[in-house]
């Protein structure tokens, strides 16, 4: 099975993998069809854990390849990386600044962004959905470079990432469909706005991978950017929502069980 997904061309790997990555967001808004609520110290490890992942998918699977790649470029070996990364995070504030969204458990008046009367159940879709550009972005370039034959990129390595980043997914698809269970919503319309945040990831994925095979030079720019964008959402969101719910020992301890996890599977596969 591994090596027919190994014939297929980069962006159909990168289509598939961010499929599974949308379908694990699904899974974990799937849980309100079995309970209304959810326990919240479960909650917050989770979002540490999915921290810990990101934070670790944007060292080992983005910046350390990106620096390697950037070796022979016309440019000092760091700038890619640096000005990838920065521009990561721009573009990450520039969506927060912009977009309107909600943040788990906050009321709706609390929104950030352009303000608007739109739903709190689109809100709340669209702060995940935030979240999940770079990381359909980040699976999607990984698969890119891979295909392109660079020693220190993998498909294993990108499997890895697409893994890791499937798996913090799953606390994603929670909060977004929990609050609108609790707030009267039937289980079908709160699953089906949990599951929307993902539908993003597939699109992201693709854009990544057919940017860097046509642009092989960009390649250490956009993985790097993949990784600014995905601290800017870890340390502006998910840290900060998982220790306002009085768990904080608990969520830092997922946090490192997260970083520990995603580094093994990258270092591992990759």
């Amino acid at each position: 099975m591994f090596m027919n997904f190994e014939t297929l061309s980069p962006v159909m790997q990168a289509f598939l993998a961010t499929l599974f990555t949308w379908g694990v967001t699904a899974l974990g808004a799937s849980l309100v069809f079995f309970t209304k609520t959810v326990n919240r110290k479960m909650l917050d490890i989770m979002l540490g854990f999915g921290a810990g992942v990101m934070i670790a998918a944007s060292f080992w699977s983005l910046l350390a390849p990106a620096i390697e790649m950037s070796e022979g470029l016309n440019v000092p070996i760091w700038f890619p990386a640096a000005v990838g990364f920065l521009l990561g995070g721009v573009f990450l504030r520039i969506l927060d600044k912009f977009m309107p969204h909600l943040h788990y458990g906050l009321k709706k008046d609390q929104a950030e962004g352009i303000k608007t009367q739109w739903h709190k159940s689109t809100l709340l879709v669209l702060a995940i959905t935030m979240h999940n550009i770079p990381e359909g972005l980040a699976v999607g370039v990984a698969f890119g470079a891979a295909a392109l034959g660079i020693k220190s990129a993998s498909l294993a390595g990108a499997i890895a990432l697409a893994i890791g980043i499937g798996l913090q997914n799953f606390p994603e698809g929670m909060a977004v469909a929990f609050p609108l269970r609790r707030s009267g919503m039937s289980r079908r319309k709160s699953f089906f706005y949990g599951q929307l945040s993902g539908v993003v990831e597939p699109v992201a994925g693709i854009l990544g991978a057919g940017l860097v095979i046509f642009g092989r030079s960009i390649l250490p720019y956009a993985l790097s950017f993949a990784a600014g964008a995905m601290i800017f959402v870890c340390v502006e969101e998910l840290i900060p929502e998982s220790q306002q719910g009085g768990n904080a020992d608990w969520a830092t301890i997922g946090v490192m069980v997260g970083f520990t996890i995603m580094m093994i599977l990258d270092v591992a596969l990759g």
